[in-house]
């Protein structure tokens, strides 16, 4: 059957399609940020491929504008656009595990957590982010750094195939041997290629990790920053930890007397018990800390961790950059703004991105910054929507000081709308490949509502 709205003669799909007029409009156009506020025209919820290939015809066909939705937890909003088409894959969350293989497949509207889950029995997972809600379309094309970074690589370095839906409403794999230009380019080139319906990760066997968060008192901030710069960037492959600066929220997890306290912190993830325990102890001598809440976890535990503390629909702001060094001078401006964290929801992350990550050349996936240690990012985050100008300042001005000594761009997945330059600077030498690319699948830019690559 087909339907009529807008004047626009509605194809028809297995899946739902939701416009103004809808009771679930409003939930439906949500995204995990709340700042994001956008009112498309047709939102497709697909129920297959063919359902993907359907609505990119259709877009097609009335220039319709086009957002592609996974998990829709991109601090940006790009998940969703003003009165064109939003291509939604969230009922698309089918995984299968081939545990001889040592395979995940996983459909393109799959969180985190669906990888883990259904990994897990099996002793295997893919190294992908730190939040079990993220999507894994979003997170994967634009590169993919968590936990286990230093041990697997990106999850870019674990994809093995994809399969895509080009702005053309063409099917096609993606892979080594299939368009190896295509497969190299949506290796962390973000949505600009097309419609990722399937990836297919090659899993490594970790089942249980060793680590969680350890936290010492802000004054010890320096002392803690000069050793962590020096141990992570020699560290074995199987450990690894993001430095952050919080106040501690007030969880069970952490004790009372801590709660809301401002403290600098590691998360660790040590996937060899051993080394874990004597990095452990190295680091309890460097200064002993306040909280210590390390221990054996299972992956899905460890990915999942922080997940309540940050539920779709609060005001984030967020800016990012990549660092290869932090000088005595830089310690004193993260420890400056750190005093300014307004609130337990909002911080600061160095995420290393040496180890696996490091070993691969900055020209063999669209990701350009395999030389640097660390991908920033600092978030301002709120429940109270009188906060939005607070948490958004905190961000800006944390980031505008610290810029300078950046290594010049920015993990795309930690990107606001920030405009053609920062995207051309987090490429780099890549660009002109990707533009070239973007040229041959995406000629007239259909898809453009993500960090925008122009067509050649």
């Amino acid at each position: 059957m087909e339907a009529n709205s807008s004047s626009k003669t509605i194809p028809h799909f297995r899946g739902r399609v939701i416009t103004p007029g809808d009771t679930d409009y409003d939930t439906a156009r949500k995204v995990h940020n709340g700042m994001v506020d956008k009112c498309p025209e047709f939102i497709v919820r697909c129920a297959d491929e063919t359902d993907v290939v359907k609505a990119v015809r259709f877009a097609r066909e009335n220039d319709l504008l086009v957002a592609v939705r996974g998990g829709g937890h991109n601090g940006a909003g790009l998940g969703v656009c003003d009165q064109g088409l939003v291509i939604d894959l969230s009922a698309m969350r089918n995984v299968t595990v081939d545990p001889v293989a040592r395979t995940i497949r996983a459909q393109g509207g799959c969180l985190l957590g669906d990888l883990d889950k259904a990994g897990h029995p099996y002793g295997l997972a893919v190294p992908t982010g730190i939040n079990a809600t993220t999507g894994i379309g979003g997170l994967t094309l634009g590169g993919g750094l968590g936990h286990l970074t230093r041990f697997g690589g990106l999850t870019i370095d674990n994809l093995l195939e994809a399969e895509v839906v080009l702005a053309n409403g063409t099917r096609v794999k993606a892979s080594p041997t299939d368009n190896p230009d295509l497969f190299w380019a949506i290796r962390g080139g973000g949505g600009n290629f097309g419609v990722v319906t399937s990836f297919l990760f090659r899993a490594h066997e970790v089942h249980t990790v060793y680590g969680g968060p350890m936290f010492w008192d802000i004054n010890d901030a320096k002392v803690m920053m000069e050793w962590y710069q020096d141990f992570i960037k020699k560290a074995p492959d199987s450990v690894s930890g993001f430095f952050n600066f919080h106040k501690i929220p007030p969880a069970p997890i952490f004790p009372e007397q801590y709660h809301l306290q401002l403290m600098c912190g590691i998360v660790w993830s040590c996937i060899d018990e051993e080394e874990a325990s004597e990095v452990f102890e190295m680091v309890r001598k460097v200064r002993k800390p306040l909280i210590d809440a390390v221990g054996p976890l299972p992956v899905p535990a460890l990915q999942s961790m922080f997940d309540d503390l940050f539920v779709p629909g609060y005001y984030w702001y967020w800016k990012g950059d990549f660092v290869k060094h932090l000088s005595s001078e830089v310690m004193d401006v993260h420890i400056k703004h750190a005093h300014r964290i307004p609130n337990f929801f909002s911080g600061m992350h160095l995420y290393p991105i040496n180890g696996a990550a490091g070993r691969v050349s900055n020209d063999a996936t669209a990701w350009n910054y395999r030389d640097a240690t660390w991908s920033m990012v600092i978030v301002g985050i709120s429940p109270d929507p009188s906060e939005r100008d607070l948490v958004t300042s905190f961000a800006r001005d944390y980031w505008q000081e610290l810029h300078p000594h950046g290594a010049g761009g920015a993990y795309v997945n930690f990107m606001m709308d920030e405009g053609a330059d920062r995207v051309k600077a987090t490429y780099g030498s890549n660009y002109e490949k990707l533009s070239q690319v973007k040229a041959k699948y995406d000629p007239d830019n259909l898809f453009r509502v993500n960090q925008n690559i122009k067509p050649a």
